[in-house]
């Protein structure tokens, strides 16, 4: 794609990243066929091609108009173009550019602007987010249906194992997934320390930035970035092989730490060891098959499941099979999912800021994941968890749970 980027923009750090983003586009319409809101809505605006041209436009010079805000608010960011794109082009890092730039150009209401606000502090403080989440759970059954099936029941935790071995590793908390599945993380430190590897928590490090990130408040989220590299750092000094991430959302956000501080001089080498370190929990599991296989041996054949994997999983990280490689070797049949890279409609604060589109996003990937009769649906993204619990009757639990729960029968 040819360009001409505007004055204004063309020599900064951002003109200079969208300019090469944009070059790579060779107008092929690949993505548009994996694009679920081009899919919905049939509008090439809807899609990524159709927002890299307003994108492209107003880099170029053109006014910026409302229109163009909302194309690019309706964007999942699931980053299915890319995994489908021919030549490579990183559209997720694009479409933050060009959020940034939008957010400074066409300001918000007053009442938007206050909701994505709150949407930030509410969601990222694990104290405000769990006393919602409990007020919720104590008054459910007063709550219209449409919002009590969003408030999920309690998810005890369980016991954590003592830190005993000399292999360690850390791993990120999170902001909202404490409060609603603790039982996620303390999962993954029960099957880490059968395999020899000891899980540590890190409390001063928390929310990963992603939501800030792409709420447009990006200052904000590096903030977060900067607080976590500064929690962790001591730990990586003293030889923590990895941080595990059990959010893929979280994690995708994590391996981009290296890029977002990439021009800081105090942070940019510290930001690129942290992304290398991090590993989605699939990644460490999979590295322990032939252990892991020992304590499977002789395990009772279990349920049929249906596997979610999570747009962040699978676009992001661009991890594919790993997860469901894991539950066949523990003894579960894995039903088909048809149209499995499409995203479910939670994609972090999208599902409050869309509902509409949400909506419609979940109900196909609820008819999607139930097609095969499963007993269980399976997930590696707490968001995606969430979402998909509200919309179906079957149990939805992240796949280290489940895997724990087979390692102790």
């Amino acid at each position: 794609m040819q360009t001409n980027l505007a004055d204004w923009i063309k020599d900064s750090p951002q003109g200079l990243e969208a300019d090469a983003i944009l070059r790579k586009c060779v107008h092929c319409g690949f993505c548009l066929a994996t694009c679920p809101t081009y899919g919905l809505l049939g509008d090439e605006l809807d899609s990524p091609r159709g927002r890299i041209y307003l994108m492209k436009q107003m880099l170029e010079g053109a006014a910026v108009t409302e229109t163009t805000q909302i194309h690019l608010d309706r964007c999942l960011t699931c980053r299915a173009c890319e995994t489908t794109c021919p030549s490579g082009v990183q559209y997720g890092r694009l479409v933050d550019i060009g959020r940034e730039l939008v957010e400074e150009k066409v300001p918000r209401g007053l009442f938007t602007r206050a909701k994505r606000w709150v949407l930030r502090h509410a969601l990222l403080s694990p104290t405000l987010f769990g006393a919602a989440l409990g007020m919720g759970r104590a008054f459910r059954g007063l709550l219209p249906e449409s919002i009590a099936r969003t408030v999920p029941a309690l998810r005890e935790a369980g016991e954590r194992p003592a830190v005993r071995h000399a292999r360690r590793m850390l791993v990120l908390e999170g902001c909202v997934q404490p409060a609603i599945a603790p039982s996620i993380n303390a999962a993954t430190a029960r099957v880490l320390d059968r395999l020899g590897i000891s899980l540590l928590a890190t409390p001063a490090a928390a929310c990963c930035g992603a939501v800030s990130h792409h709420l447009n408040a990006q200052d904000e989220a590096l903030g977060y970035v900067r607080a976590n590299i500064d929690a962790w750092w001591p730990q990586v000094e003293a030889g923590a092989e990895a941080i595990v991430i059990t959010a893929s959302g979280c994690g995708t956000m994590v391996a981009e730490y290296g890029h977002l501080l990439r021009n800081d001089p105090a942070y940019a080498t510290k930001a690129a060891r942290i992304s290398a370190l991090a590993k989605d929990v699939s990644e460490i599991v999979a590295a322990e098959r032939a252990a892991l296989a020992k304590l499977l041996a002789g395990k009772p054949a279990q349920a049929k499941l249906a596997f979610h994997s999570p747009c962040s999983l699978q676009h992001g990280l661009r991890i594919t099979g790993v997860v469901e490689s894991i539950l066949r070797d523990a003894g579960f049949t894995l039903t088909a999912v048809p149209d499995g890279h499409l995203c479910c409609g939670s994609a972090g604060t999208y599902s409050i800021l869309q509902p509409e589109l949400s909506q419609q996003l979940l109900a196909n990937k609820v008819t999607a994941l139930e097609s095969g009769a499963p007993e269980m649906i399976a997930t590696a993204n707490i968001g995606c968890l969430s979402h998909i619990a509200s919309g179906s009757q079957r149990p939805v639990r992240h796949w280290i749970e489940i895997l724990d729960d087979q390692l102790r029968r």
